[in-house]
């Protein structure tokens, strides 16, 4: 539960609200640290206001409570007329970063590196004519956030994306989805336990999510920036939008977005999913012996060099979910997360992904001849966006599954230390399965699968096989996943 509070802070005299707290103050020993540090950059930027409305966690996390963040402030911004920015309500958080420094809800690790997750979540929503006190509901939503966070140890970076899939007000809004990025106003705060920075969370249409999966986050953002109704340069959240910057301006879909994908490929690498896959080597009643037994050989000596996306997609899983669906493209009303993250130079697998699903005695590599890949239809969707945006551009992708510890990645001829190799395209290591596509196999892919892009039309379950390379792919109903004698 929370509450709004005038003012609201750790102790009536030494509260964000209370003015008199400063560095220099008289109220050093009641004001936490940490919280100080960030309620002086919130009272640089509003030095009018300090005495902001606050929401505040009635019962605190570090005391049982279900809310990790001890405090959101909401300000009035007055825009900049200037730059075409609007009246906007700004909502700051206080508890993703170490306030208190004495390990009760962060660990202390020293003052050089971040304080506790290195970062505070901030809003700006459009200020509606009118209106005389800031909406709570974003307080709830930056709750959400940090739940997810604390729950899964993921943290945000500037250009991650967040499938939500429900407006953020609970309304009927088209914005239901969230980018983050650096805040334009807050600056980066040194305290006591670490270095503070504030990510700004912005409210997109699912279009505009699905565009920044298929390119990246910050391309998306810098289109927002230059539409005003749609963000403007402070990347301000509308509720009342009703259009998307594609339909605002349809050029910027086809001469950047789809450019840009072409260009730069696709930054997802992963998604949780509804999937499954067989081994079509052996017939059904010697499955069970045949994942236990090892057919190939030793898995490779994988590379060193590179990315953990892998580690993030497979040992502490892509999201966190209540429910089983597919977060990233799903239309149910439920609070789902997804992110991404930029990757390296140069793509590799990293080595010690496949130890975070793959239980101690199962440590070989089997090579399969013949494979059947399961979907379900959001998931299956995303599959054009893997081939094209992913393994094209030299990359891989990766479907874990939320059921279980089912995971299947896709991979190009151009990622190291991958055990599947163009001799032997599938292979297995434990219940993860990699499938190595060449270049013309995916070329080819893409033109069968081209009514995957086609949802209205798709009637299930859909099979798609390639018999002369021993692969099948279904699209089956959700039904058939929920049911685990599938």
């Amino acid at each position: 539960m929370e509450g709004v509070r005038q003012g609201g802070g750790p102790t009536p005299a030494g509260g964000p609200g209370s003015g008199s707290g400063s560095a220099s103050g008289s109220f050093p020993s009641l004001f936490p640290p940490g919280l100080h540090g960030i309620y002086g950059e919130c009272r640089r930027l509003y030095p009018d206001q300090p005495n902001p409305l606050q929401v505040t966690a009635i019962l605190k996390y570090w005391l049982g409570g279900p809310d990790p963040l001890d405090y959101v402030s909401m300000y009035r911004n007055l825009g900049n007329p200037a730059l075409n920015v609007p009246e906007h309500w700004h909502y700051v958080s206080f508890g993703l970063s170490d306030l208190y420094g004495d390990n009760r809800v962060h660990e202390f690790t020293g003052t050089d590196g971040p304080s506790g997750f290195g970062f505070e979540l901030t809003f700006r929503l459009k200020r509606e004519t009118g209106e005389s006190a800031p909406p709570t509901w974003p307080a709830e939503l930056m709750q959400g956030l940090a739940r997810y966070v604390f729950q899964s140890e993921n943290t945000f970076c500037s250009g991650d994306h967040v499938s939500w899939h429900s407006p953020l007000d609970n309304s009927e809004s088209r914005i239901q989805h969230m980018l983050l990025t650096e805040d334009p106003q807050m600056q980066p705060v040194q305290t006591p336990f670490g270095v503070v920075t504030f990510l700004q969370i912005v409210g997109v249409c699912t279009e505009e999510l699905h565009a920044a999966q298929q390119w990246n986050g910050q391309g998306i953002l810098e289109l927002l920036r230059t539409v005003p109704v749609a963000g403007g340069p402070w990347l301000i959240t509308d509720m009342r939008r009703g259009e998307t910057i594609f339909e605002i301006d349809p050029h910027l879909q086809q001469e950047r977005v789809d450019k840009g994908i072409e260009t730069d490929g696709s930054n997802l690498s992963g998604v949780s999913a509804k999937c499954a896959w067989d081994d079509l080597s052996r017939p059904p009643e010697d499955d069970e012996d045949s994942r236990s037994i090892c057919i190939g050989t030793q898995p490779r000596r994988l590379s060193g060099k590179d990315t953990e996306q892998i580690r993030e997609t497979l040992r502490r899983g892509l999201e966190i979910n209540s429910k089983p669906v597919l977060p990233p493209i799903n239309a149910q009303r439920q609070n789902g997360l997804n992110h991404d993250r930029a990757p390296s130079r140069k793509d590799s697998l990293e080595s010690e992904s496949s130890a975070a699903i793959i239980p101690h005695e199962l440590i070989r590599t089997r090579q399969l001849e013949s494979v059947h890949l399961k979907f379900n239809q959001e998931s299956g969707a995303l599959i054009p966006l893997c081939l094209r945006g992913r393994l094209l551009h030299g990359r891989h992708f990766t479907y874990k599954s939320i059921t279980g510890d089912t995971a299947i990645t896709f991979v190009s001829t151009g990622v190291e230390g991958a055990f599947a190799t163009e001799e032997h395209p599938y292979a297995a290591h434990g219940p993860w399965l990699q499938i190595l596509l060449t270049e013309e196999f995916v070329e080819r892919m893409l033109e069968d699968l081209e009514d995957l892009n086609s949802p209205e039309e798709f009637k299930l379950p859909k099979e798609y096989s390639w018999p002369e390379k021993k692969l099948k792919v279904s699209i089956l109903p959700d039904a058939v996943f929920d049911n685990p004698l599938h």
